[in-house]
């Protein structure tokens, strides 16, 4: 008899969490073991996909939108769920709230992790709730594990390796050096690290675009950016979406050195990653191994990461350029300052690494193809198939 499981947050190509329900959702779908669902569904969200792939959904789709059904009739009430619950847990161990504001339970409950806070003694004793958390990164389960809370497995998000993989580039702007930057903007991203190191680097080769990926649905997250007082405060447009062709002219840079690439679904992402010569990251932290760097890293493209939190799991035999640099933080989210881990990358260094890329681009090519090599072996197919041995283990 197959294992019913319920994932507790919305599947998506637009967004890192809607991507992982979508690949776990996908990989289990011809698994006769397993039979999953979803408390959120939205078809809007699910934008870019294949036929094949909306074939392979089907069930999964059916099994989601009977779910609705049950959470209607159960509106802030409790559901104890016959499968495996698994809930998308943030900072403080809070669950993602489903639209109906229900309770949900499971044989077993397990809860999937990602954060960057300290925890209160509520989200200590919110623990005790799951029979496992999963955590995204090496990092998160020793700050867990440092709490005394030890029902904890790490599991690494994936990468599809059909669509990020190396392939020939285009060379639409071959005569360009163009440097890759995504995530949401806030603070924890670190764009205003970001652009000050581009605006540095780019008064010495003007042929140097930023390409950015900054558009989210949270945009107000982008005020946060303002706090380290690196540069000018961010800029919105007149719908209240973050703006950075417009932070990027308030602060000196000119238009044409930026190309915003707005909202695009993951799986056009892999032609234009392919066209970049560099992706750089200097996040102040990552409570998973950061799925934007990873799927750079499986399209070949020379990274350069900052050594701190979950960034470290992706650091390895010389497949990428490393921001070693790493001070203690202005401040952090509310609530977040003290826990350990956290990194302010320097911009004189970003602007070495740049450098060594811009100056040496064989020995770039060569540690993207070791980083490619590498992440072929971080695919989803082996994500969902370790969650799997964890949602019928712990059963």
């Amino acid at each position: 008899m197959a294992k019913q499981v319920l994932l507790g947050w919305q599947i998506s190509t637009l967004h890192g969490w809607g991507v992982y329900g979508l690949n776990l959702a996908l990989n289990w779908a011809s698994d006769r073991q397993i039979e999953s669902a979803t408390t959120m569904f939205d078809p809007d969200l699910i934008v870019d996909i294949d036929p094949i792939q909306y074939r392979a959904l089907g069930p999964f789709v059916r099994r989601s939108q009977e779910f609705q059904k049950v959470l209607q009739s159960r509106a802030n009430g409790r559901i104890k769920y016959k499968g495996a619950y698994v809930a998308a847990l943030g900072n403080d161990l809070r669950a993602l709230a489903n639209a109906y504001q229900a309770k949900i339970t499971g044989k077993p409950t397990i809860g999937a992790v990602f954060f960057e806070s300290s925890l209160a003694p509520e989200a200590i004793e919110r623990a005790k709730d799951f029979s496992l958390i999963v955590t995204g990164s090496i990092w998160n389960e020793k700050v867990l594990r440092a709490y005394g809370i030890e029902n904890v497995s790490t599991i690494h998000q994936g990468i599809d390796p059909a669509y990020f993989h190396r392939g020939p580039k285009r060379g639409f702007l071959k005569d360009r050096f163009l440097i890759f930057s995504g995530g949401k903007p806030e603070y924890r991203k670190a764009q205003d690290i970001v652009l000050a190191a581009f605006k540095v680097f780019s008064m010495h080769h003007p042929e140097a675009v930023l390409v950015t990926a900054w558009q989210s649905f949270w945009p107000e997250l982008a005020r946060s950016l303002d706090w380290s007082e690196l540069l000018s405060p961010v800029v919105f447009n007149e719908k209240y979406q973050f703006n950075p062709s417009g932070w990027a002219i308030a602060n000196g840079i000119p238009a044409h050195r930026l190309i915003d690439l707005g909202v695009v679904p993951n799986r056009k992402m892999p032609a234009i990653l392919r066209e970049m010569d560099v992706a750089v990251f200097p996040n102040r932290a990552e409570g998973g191994t950061n799925l934007v760097a990873m799927e750079c890293m499986a399209c070949g493209l020379p990274v350069i990461l900052s050594r701190n939190t979950g960034h470290v799991d992706l650091i390895e035999n010389d497949s990428c350029y490393t921001l070693d640099d790493q001070r203690q933080t202005a401040r952090g989210f509310a609530g977040i300052d003290g826990v350990a881990g956290w990194g302010e990358s320097q911009i004189d260094e970003i602007v070495e690494r740049l450098e060594q890329v811009y100056s040496d681009r064989t020995e770039a090519k060569r540690r993207g193809a070791r980083a490619a090599e590498r992440l072929a072996h971080l695919a989803w197919q082996a994500t969902a198939q370790k969650m799997k041995d964890v949602v019928i283990k712990v059963a």
